[in-house]
């Protein structure tokens, strides 16, 4: 291969010594960070500098900040160092008991709130050295999932959103809507165009089905503010008119944080199909395989709606 006499003349080293770097953007503290010597960690910098022909770091009064290519470098620098992990730490037979292994997953509040601490659980239980990292999705990286799931875990998000991916379905929930306390009585479809909302996501490639659906009906709504957390919408809703849509699961632990009422969507609303993605790469990984079972398992304590 071409690229080979390149990489053999590499030191792996050198791409820690540049992940410290690119974070901390001072050679005394990613030296402190790495627990080396300062001119070592300067020597490895003078390396970088000449294999990128690039000053990595460029001094701007006291301080120094990254150069285009070393700003560019920043996230292929963490997915390249988190790949290198993998490698290293994968393990020719795997005990849940006796490994550290961390699992990174991402997902909404709301996956995290139901399954996640679910999984969390059990994972204790069975293998205690084991770490869950449980990271909040946005919109970048649900549209770049097929790279992001090279160096994490798993997506937690329901079907409408990614292709081509292994999935493994988790469980279906339900649409409901959120409003004030004190406001009774049945809801109405005039009674959603004629009130405020609060959205928990709005944009092309950011929705919740029950949204999307409400436009698909011809329902334009009037939107005074976007929240991207199902956990908090409560708080944009309590005492005032306005009207929300969250999943059924989620509904009473909100009602409990504020001084919110569940009511009936006046339509048939799609019921989410909350489902596992991850990376080819991981299929036949056994560590992965044992994750995979241990959502699945999750799921089928969750209610059935």
């Amino acid at each position: 291969m071409p690229d080979s006499p390149l990489l053999s003349r590499l030191d792996l080293n050198l791409l820690i010594s540049l992940d410290a770097l690119l974070t901390e953007r001072s050679v005394t503290r990613a030296a402190e960070r790495l627990h080396l010597s300062q001119p070592a960690l300067s020597a490895s910098l003078a390396r970088l500098r000449t294999h990128f022909n690039d000053p990595i770091l460029a001094r701007r009064g006291n301080a120094y900040e990254l150069t285009p290519l070393a700003a560019r470098l920043t996230e292929h620098t963490s997915t390249a160092l988190d790949a290198a992990r993998r490698v290293f730490e994968s393990q020719a037979t795997w005990d849940p008991q006796k490994s550290t292994r961390e699992f990174s997953i991402y997902g909404s509040d709301y996956a995290f709130a139901t399954l996640g601490r679910v999984v969390s659980r059990l994972a204790s239980e069975r293998a205690p050295g084991v770490r869950l990292r449980f990271m909040l999705h946005n919109p970048t990286i649900v549209e770049d999932a097929a790279n992001r799931l090279r160096s994490a875990d798993a997506l937690l998000i329901p079907h409408g959103f990614l292709a081509d991916l292994p999935y493994t379905d988790l469980w279906q929930d339900r649409w409901v809507g959120i409003r004030r306390a004190d406001d009774e009585g049945d809801v109405s479809m005039a009674d959603l165009a004629a009130h405020p909302w609060v959205l928990t996501w709005h944009a092309r490639e950011a929705f919740t089905s029950a949204s999307r659906q409400l436009q698909q009906l011809g329902i334009e709504i009037r939107i005074e503010a976007v929240v991207e957390s199902f956990l908090a919408i409560g708080t944009f809703i309590e005492d005032t008119p306005r009207y929300g849509i969250v999943h059924e699961s989620l509904a009473t632990t909100i009602e409990r944080a504020s001084e919110v009422r569940r009511f009936r969507l006046p339509f048939e609303a799609t019921p989410p199909l909350n489902a596992m993605w991850w990376h080819p790469i991981h299929e036949r990984d056994p560590e992965h395989a044992w994750l995979r079972g241990l959502f699945v398992e999750a799921a089928a304590t969750m209610p059935r709606r």
